[in-house]
């Protein structure tokens, strides 16, 4: 077991409202993958998605709050993005390389994570078996999250940001080996 704690950053170019932080954890054993994030929210600036009816597999989930994780196999430009909303709602992506090649990831029809609204925040959870996509090679992963607040301003957070403007899928990025 590989557990690392995280906290992530909020892109240089842009001007927090209020205190916000977004913090969590991310553990592997064997190809079970465990990442849970704390959106901290005390003055409740976020707009948070209410739990959906029907959570479903949707598309451009990052218009909105979202909960990223980018996982790529070390030495291999391939990569997969995980999007989460607190609304249930979920997908991932496979690319070839950079941007390339861009293709819902078919191998997973569901992803089994938990969202539990607190009074200062969100807490969101997911563990998930890797082994439909990936055997037991080490794992480069960065950790992001979209956060969209209530005067409409989208804020871009991640674990590092490498670039001029917000890019969560530049592979320097991807900074925690698992």
């Amino acid at each position: 077991m590989n557990e690392q704690i995280f906290s992530l950053e909020l892109f240089p170019s842009t001007k927090p409202l209020y205190d916000l932080k977004i913090t969590g954890s991310i553990t592997r054993r064997a190809n079970q993958l465990a990442i849970g994030y704390m959106l901290f929210d005390q003055f409740k600036e976020v707009i948070i998605a209410p739990a959906s009816d029907r959570p479903a597999r949707k598309h451009e989930l990052w218009k909105d709050t979202c909960f990223e994780f980018f996982l790529g196999i070390k030495d291999s430009e391939q990569y997969w993005e995980f999007n989460l909303t607190s609304a249930g709602h979920w997908n991932v992506y496979r690319f070839d390389g950079y941007r390339q090649g861009m293709q819902e990831e078919t191998a997973f029809t569901m992803l089994p994570f938990s969202v539990h609204h607190q009074a200062d925040g969100l807490v969101v959870a997911l563990d998930i078996d890797l082994s439909k996509i990936v055997s037991t090679q080490v794992l480069e992963i960065a950790i992001t999250s979209v956060i969209k607040h209530r005067n409409s301003e989208v804020t871009y957070w991640a674990l590092t940001h490498r670039g001029a403007e917000a890019d969560f899928h530049q592979r320097d990025s991807f900074i925690i080996e698992l």
